[in-house]
């Protein structure tokens, strides 16, 4: 079930993506430090997203589970994709926050927080 309601807020984030003109350039990068969620490119930045779906009735926000191990991870994931796929792109760390109402599966907000985190691991 978890993995379901992921996979639907990740859609729902690469079609927000796309909307924004961002191509998507992977979805679900693993390395063996971790996965980003989408990688995303668009004539200025390559973005590396995390995305969090939460029920509207969630204790916090998203971007609030996205602590310092996790950035650490994403970090060194989007290091190894960028030494793999060289690109002169500004690389940024974005966190998308889909919130939806379990009772009735209705998509509620999305929030997207550009710059969530730099490359040092530091929470902006």
């Amino acid at each position: 079930m978890q993995k379901r309601t992921g996979d639907r807020g990740e859609d729902i984030a690469a079609r927000f993506l796309s909307g924004k003109g961002f191509e998507i350039a992977a979805r679900n990068y693993h390395s063996r430090f971790g996965e980003i969620d989408i990688i995303a490119v668009n004539d200025k930045y390559i973005v590396f997203a995390e995305v969090k779906t939460r029920n509207i009735n969630s204790f916090g926000t998203g971007a609030e589970y996205v602590g310092p191990d996790k950035q650490i991870r994403i970090i060194k994931t989007a290091f190894q994709y960028l030494n793999k796929y060289k690109t002169d792109l500004q690389p940024r760390f974005d966190v998308i926050e889909i919130e939806y109402d379990c009772v009735t599966s209705a998509l509620v907000n999305i929030r997207h927080i550009e710059n969530a985190f730099d490359g040092a691991g530091d929470i902006i």
